[in-house]
């Protein structure tokens, strides 16, 4: 179906042979690419965009993070969950009742994201790790100027972190608001700590992470400062190879990665809408009203069940069948509802997508959550410890439950998009706490539904629930539109935080020709780098 945008788009899509990285950051793109160039393939490019980015933008991620990724090689599509989970001396009874905390020692989980980036490599990669990280590394000790979103972010961090005046920030401000630097585009930031931290981590191919050097100093400054993160919470943990997980939309096929992920919400809210009457027109309200109750229904799965598979039975199949889904058509009406459950708390984040010339692509996205983490550095190293752990709960029989060795509801979500043969066509995803689930929703109905291009699909603007019946719509959707969303019973609000929409990247592989098409996200720095 040919589509003609409600609003001119920011770039036009681009397209490539050999070879397309996308992401957030420029640089990191190139970095991948970089590493394409030299032999490379998917995999090899993805982790050393993925390894950049944690120097590049360090606003949402960080080598104390976690790490997801979809690859579609060999033929299949391959699932990696490289979360970690709670420390073993970090219970219910330690915290008891209330919300945890978001910043300090207590939200931090085991980083995953290191041990990701290894498992990947040793399965898939091609190129020497050393290799393949050696672009973060000259970043971390060379310097890069900031770009002017990443800028913009940095600043707000400094802002909050300042107000929250914690002692255990000390740290974080000598790496990343050292004297004499101003967070504004242009201004070259470089950290030795972190150079050395990505050295150790390539020669050893992770282990020193985990049962090294490196993680015995993560376990020396928790002892020192409070924090219940040990040497063995470190060794103890694995990535898991999982089975991706689907739903049908028209003639594609939306892929996912299971439990303790949330792309289940964006999985249930597309099962509710496939085969439903969506109007022509994108920016028809009828149509807006039919996807964000399908999306709350979605959420109300989600925040009722999506839990650590290890510890709590998630049963997937049943929140994805037919009968699932019927239940949650019936109750889809004229006007908004209130599902009585809360969206996750906003976090920050970096996605990514990778194609090479042989047909193999990555969708991998990795966070330190809300923004710089839990303003957690330790000494010498340059590693941001992420508060991934603010998102369990502290009710004790609530699935997501906090327990020790438990791993935390995740809100990030790497997409796979195939059509309904199985056919491969791309990796896609938006990144950006709870709205993920409705950035995924959202792009793919623009790209099947619509037939939008990627970049066509990015730049439209989007929607996004909150909680009850409140709404936030970027200001390019009329008026009109949200009038007519207010008077089926949505509590409208105009965003004007563009970033808070989410940012995504889109890679589709034309079948025939093998020709690359990319989107990139014109709300960010967003940047696809070709070959």
């Amino acid at each position: 179906m040919s589509f003609q945008p409600e609003t001119p788009t920011v770039r036009r899509p681009v397209y490539a042979r050999r070879g397309m990285v996308a992401t957030s950051q420029p640089l990191a793109a190139q970095a991948g690419l970089s590493i394409l160039q030299a032999g490379g393939n998917a995999v090899d490019a993805a982790l050393a965009t993925a390894a950049a980015l944690t120097v590049v933008e360090p606003t949402s991620n960080g080598i104390g993070g976690d790490l997801f990724a979809l690859v579609w090689a060999g033929g299949e599509l391959h699932g990696l969950n490289a979360s970690g989970a709670a420390p073993a001396a970090l219970s219910l009874d330690v915290l008891g009742e209330g919300e945890m905390p978001r910043h300090g020692w207590t939200p931090v989980t085991v980083p995953g994201a290191v041990r990701g980036w290894a498992d990947l490599h040793a399965r898939l990669g091609r190129l020497p790790f050393e290799e393949v990280l050696a672009p973060a590394v000259s970043y971390a000790r060379d310097g890069f100027p900031l770009s002017p979103v990443l800028a913009t972010n940095w600043a707000r961090a400094i802002g909050i972190y300042r107000r929250l005046n914690l002692p255990i920030m000390d740290e974080w401000f000598r790496v990343f608001a050292p004297d004499g630097f101003a967070p504004v585009p242009g201004a070259l930031w470089r950290s030795e700590a972190h150079a050395r931290t990505l050295e150790a981590i390539a020669a050893t191919h992770g282990s020193a992470f985990y049962e090294g050097e490196l993680a015995d100093r993560m376990d020396a400054h928790a002892r020192a400062t409070g924090g219940l993160l040990r040497a063995s919470d470190l060794a103890a943990h694995r990535s898991e190879w999982v089975t991706p997980i689907h739903a049908r939309y028209g003639d594609h096929l939306v892929h996912e990665i299971p439990p303790n992920g949330q792309g289940i919400a964006a999985l249930i809210a597309l099962n509710v809408l496939d085969g439903l009457p969506l109007p022509e027109r994108r920016d028809d309200p009828d149509g807006l009203h039919l996807q964000i109750e399908a999306m709350k229904r979605g959420f109300a799965d989600a925040h009722a069940f999506v839990a650590d598979s290890r510890h709590v039975p998630v049963d997937v199949e049943r929140l994805l069948s037919s009968n699932n889904t019927a239940a949650h058509r019936a109750l889809l009406g004229y006007t908004a509802h209130d599902p009585t459950t809360r969206a996750p708390s906003t976090g920050g984040t970096v996605y990514l997508a990778a194609a090479d010339a042989e047909g193999g692509m990555v969708s991998l996205i990795q966070s330190n959550y809300m923004g710089f983490g839990s303003g957690v550095v330790v000494p010498g190293t340059g590693i941001a410890l992420h508060n991934r752990g603010h998102n369990f709960s502290l009710v004790p029989a609530h699935p997501n439950a906090l327990a020790p060795g438990k791993r935390p509801y995740h809100t990030i979500i790497p997409g796979f998009l195939s059509r309904a043969d199985g056919t491969p066509v791309g990796p896609f995803g938006v990144m950006g706490g709870f709205m993920q689930p409705q950035g995924h929703l959202q792009v793919v109905l623009n790209m099947v539904r619509y037939g939008m291009d990627p970049q066509q699909a990015l730049d439209a603007p989007r929607w996004q629930w909150h909680a009850g019946r409140t709404v936030e719509v970027e200001h390019a959707l009329s008026a009109e539109v949200s009038r007519a969303l207010t008077a089926r019973g949505h509590e409208v609000r105009v965003g004007l935080d563009a970033g808070s929409f989410g940012r995504g990247q889109i890679i589709r592989r034309d079948p025939v020709s093998g020709v690359l098409e990319g989107g990139t996200e014109s709300r960010a720095d967003g940047h696809i780098a070709v070959w």
